[in-house]
Parts: C-alpha cells; sequence; structure tokens
C-alpha cells in the first residue's frame, strides 16, 4: 500500500512536534534537577514577605526591578507544598470584590487571597488527584476553578470557591472529570461557560487539541466535542469573534499556539468545528501561547515561542526575548508584521494584554512590561517599549532554563 506524500508530511510533521515537546519537557525537568540538587528548594531558603518592598534605585531588597514593588511574598512551603515547587498562577476576583489567587505545585495547588494593601493569606491547598507532577494549570469561571495536569490519569477537578471546608479531593470537589486524563494546560472562555483542555494525549480522538467541555452546569461537564484537525494545542485564547473579518462576527473563534503555527478556528458548532488557517512563521521553533493586543477591535495578536531563543533560529538568534507581531484582519491570511524584543536575553513563556500593556513572565527575567499601544499605528513592533519590570531570578538573564517558581 503507498502512502501519499501528503500523509508521509503529516506523520513527520507528528513526529517532530512530539519530539519537539519532549525535547523542551526534558530540558525543564533537567535544570529543575539541577537547581533541586544546589538547594534551590530547601527549607526556609526564602522568607515570607509580609509587608511592602518598593523598588528603590532598581531594586526590592535582592530582585532587580524598574516600576515595580513587591508587596508579599509567601513560599511554596508557607502555602503547605511538601515538595516545595510549583509552576503557575491564576487569579480572580470575586463578586464582593476580593481577590485571589490559585497557585499551581507539583503536588497540588494552594489558594491565596490579596488582601487590599497587597500583602497574602494562605487559604489552603487541594492536593493533586493522583500523582505529583511539574505541570499543573488552572483557569476559573464563576466561581469555580477547574484543575488540570501533566499527571497520569489526573482528569480535570472542579472545586467551588465560595465554601471549601478542608480542600479534600473526597469531600470537596464539585465534580472530578475523567473523559481525558493528562493535560497541559486548561483554557476558560468565560462568555461561553466553556472549557478547552489542550494538550492531552496526542494518541487519543482529539490528538491533543481543543478537548471541549461545557461547564453551564459545573457538576456535570459535558463534552460536546473536540477539533484534532491540526493535532496538538498547546494554548490558546477563545473569544466571541467582534473584529475586522465581519463575516465571523459573533462566532466563538479560538486562537491556537500548535507548536509551529498559529491556527485559527471557529468552533461556534461544537459538533462541526471548522480550520480558518494555520499559519507558520519565520524562526519558530516551538509556539506556545499569545494574546489579542485588543478584545475590542481584535485585529492584532502577540506571539511567544519558547525554544526560539535557545535554538537561536530567526531573529531570536541574538537570544532577547523574542515577542511576534500578527496582523488577523483577514483571520483566513494572517501576517506576522514584525517582533519586538526585550532589553535583556532570557527565553519567553506567557503574556496577557491589558489596556495596551502586554504582560510578560519570562524565564531568568521575570515579569516584563511592554507598552504595546502604538500596534494599530506601527505594526512592526518598532514602537514597542519597555515600561517596567520585576527580575525574579536575579542570578542571571541567560537563555537556559530556570524555574521562577519561588
Amino acid at each position: 500500500m503507498k502512502l501519499s506524500a501528503m500523509l508521509l508530511g503529516a506523520l513527520a510533521a507528528y513526529a517532530y512536534a512530539q519530539a519537539e515537546m519532549d525535547r523542551l519537557m526534558d530540558l525543564k525537568l533537567k535544570h529543575w534537577a539541577k537547581m533541586r540538587a544546589e538547594g534551590a528548594f530547601d527549607n526556609a531558603r526564602l522568607q515570607a514577605v509580609a509587608g511592602p518592598m518598593p523598588c528603590v534605585n532598581g531594586k526590592s531588597g535582592p530582585y532587580s526591578c524598574s516600576k515595580v514593588d513587591m508587596l508579599g511574598f509567601l513560599s511554596h512551603q508557607d502555602m503547605g507544598s511538601s515538595t516545595k515547587e510549583g509552576n503557575d498562577v491564576w487569579g480572580w476576583t470575586s463578586s464582593t470584590g476580593r481577590e485571589f489567587g490559585a497557585v499551581g505545585q507539583t503536588d497540588g495547588t494552594a489558594f491565596v487571597e490579596i488582601l487590599k494593601d497587597g500583602s497574602l493569606k494562605y487559604l489552603g491547598r487541594l492536593p493533586t488527584q493522583t500523582v505529583s507532577s511539574s505541570w499543573r494549570d488552572m483557569k476559573v469561571i464563576n466561581g469555580y476553578v477547574y484543575i488540570g495536569s501533566e499527571a497520569a490519569n489526573h482528569g480535570l477537578q472542579l472545586l467551588t470557591l465560595t465554601a471549601p471546608k478542608t480542600f479534600s479531593i473526597r469531600t470537596d470537589l464539585t465534580a472530578i472529570y475523567s473523559g481525558f486524563g493528562s493535560s497541559h494546560n486548561i483554557v476558560a472562555h468565560e462568555a461561553k461557560n466553556m472549557i478547552y483542555a489542550v494538550g492531552t494525549s496526542r494518541n487519543s480522538a482529539c490528538k491533543g487539541g481543543l478537548f471541549m467541555l461545557d461547564v453551564s452546569n459545573p457538576a456535570k461537564p459535558v463534552s460536546p466535542g473536540c477539533v484534532s484537525q491540526d493535532g496538538y494545542v498547546h494554548d490558546a485564547q477563545c473569544v466571541v469573534y467582534s473584529g475586522p473579518d465581519t463575516q465571523y462576527n459573533g462566532k466563538e473563534i479560538c486562537f491556537n499556539y500548535n507548536e509551529d503555527t498559529l491556527t485559527i478556528v471557529d468552533v461556534t458548532n461544537k459538533k462541526a468545528p471548522r480550520q480558518i488557517s494555520r499559519t507558520p512563521y519565520a524562526g519558530s521553533s516551538y509556539t506556545h501561547q499569545g494574546w489579542l493586543t485588543s478584545t475590542t477591535n481584535m485585529k492584532y495578536l502577540l506571539l511567544d515561542d519558547e525554544l526560539d531563543e535557545e535554538d537561536g533560529t530567526g531573529v531570536a538568534a541574538n537570544g532577547r526575548t523574542t515577542t511576534y507581531v500578527f496582523d488577523i484582519s483577514s483571520l483566513a491570511k494572517p501576517v506576522n508584521t514584525g517582533y519586538y524584543q526585550s532589553p535583556v536575553k532570557s527565553i519567553d513563556h506567557n503574556q496577557y494584554v491589558k489596556d495596551g500593556l502586554t504582560y510578560q513572565s519570562n524565564y531568568n527575567s521575570g515579569l516584563r512590561i511592554v507598552d504595546i499601544s502604538s500596534v494599530e499605528s506601527d505594526p512592526t513592533g518598532k514602537g514597542f517599549k519597555q515600561v517596567g519590570f520585576f527580575d525574579v531570578h536575579p542570578e542571571d538573564d541567560s537563555r537556559v532554563y530556570f524555574a521562577e517558581q519561588y
């Protein structure tokens, strides 16, 4: 039996993408093991900070900074973790105006309240559903937190945040969804009461793509389908579209970051999602995450690639954190119009945009705040400017993986 050139190409691309993800995860695990051996996670290495530490003359305590103050700090040890390691955070504001944070840890999820003065109050922690994992992700919709993990057979934990008693996986969970086992990220679309688990098994029918969950009734999540056309999705942003490509106005559109492409999908019809475009770009090494520059006009988005600095590909060969700018005026034909490079050398991870500023979380160089308000007049990125930062890993800013997980 002869295989078509198209099928052979698809199989080769699939194998390459999986190998790149395996390489990326292996890089992280090796560096975390090195840090562990060097005592980076030892008890009492880092002390809680109860009061503010203003940024003065470029320093907030031992941390380099600019226009960003430290208001509070808790270590993973302070938040009940036995492994004292973590990987992610997610924050939300309750209907009463209180601010909370969910902190992903190797062995579970910790919960904190951000008080009015910016200090942190530890509330408790929910253990992992199965075993420990270096990857855990949390999102919140309407007072419920949805927690996935790379831990084997973990599924999706659903916990109401209004009245947890002991944060027990036996008595306090609203539900545990077991339609998938492990996942890499959880994507929330609040406007549609939809959760999309991404990075589930590549060998499943969904192929690691958008695994859809309708959580209109959090106690009984239902999966209406999945998006498998372009395989593994590492992260995504889903919106009710209101941009310049008017044929899609009112549609539910997901912008997927698919390891080597920006892939845009119409998921309005959950039983028959439609891939609108699949766009590669020069210098891609591992397409990681991104965000729309505005959820009002939806004309541009920013994309970060997690391995371009490490691999020295394209414009990222100089090692400086590189952010790619895309014009998505036509959802069918996105165009990479330019890029922004940080003043420092480090690997990018995630970014979120609010009011003309992108808040970037980078390895080694920590939080970087970039003014992107010029994107409408100059989409090349040349007008972007760093306006603040807080370096949570002051030891160096080299192009290597060191976990920002204290």
